[in-house]
């Protein structure tokens, strides 16, 4: 993908991020701006690293160590960078990913039903047990913390 797409789709990705948080949460656009822009930031600089450096990790991991490091006391500029992405909810991104998915897979829909009617069963098996077994730990960390 060329850099142009990227910067295309991160700035897809930053509107559809600004709308979710206002829709969802009520931010305001200009309170969410500066965090959409570090965010993007962030994920524009892991792009342009991973086609740099010959070690062939994805680019979510690029972007796990640059914002680990930018939020880190090393970084200057750390207090504002932790206060703008506090400003965006954690689940106004997660919308898009979803949104991304399932565009992702739109095209391959045909190769998805040839597979027939036992990965239908397997797929639904396999949610469940992700979200029961993701609700059991929450509720074991949740009670020896106290918090409910």
């Amino acid at each position: 993908m060329r850099y142009a797409e990227w910067g295309l789709l991160l700035i897809i990705s930053g509107l559809g991020i600004a709308l979710a948080n206002f829709v969802g949460f009520e931010v305001g656009f200009m309170d969410s701006l500066p965090g959409i822009l570090i965010l993007l930031a962030i994920s524009a600089v892991a792009v342009v690293i991973s086609k740099i450096v010959p070690l062939k990790l994805p680019i979510i991991a690029y972007c796990s160590i640059i914002g680990l490091l930018v939020a880190s006391p090393i970084c200057p500029a750390r207090e504002f960078i932790i206060a703008s992405a506090d400003k965006i909810n954690f689940t106004a991104p997660l919308t898009l990913v979803g949104a991304y998915a399932g565009i992702s897979i739109s095209d391959q829909i045909k190769s998805f039903v040839k597979q027939g009617w036992k990965m239908i069963i397997i797929g639904v098996l396999v949610m469940t047990g992700t979200f029961l077994g993701s609700a059991c730990i929450a509720q074991l960390v949740l009670g020896l913390t106290n918090a409910i």
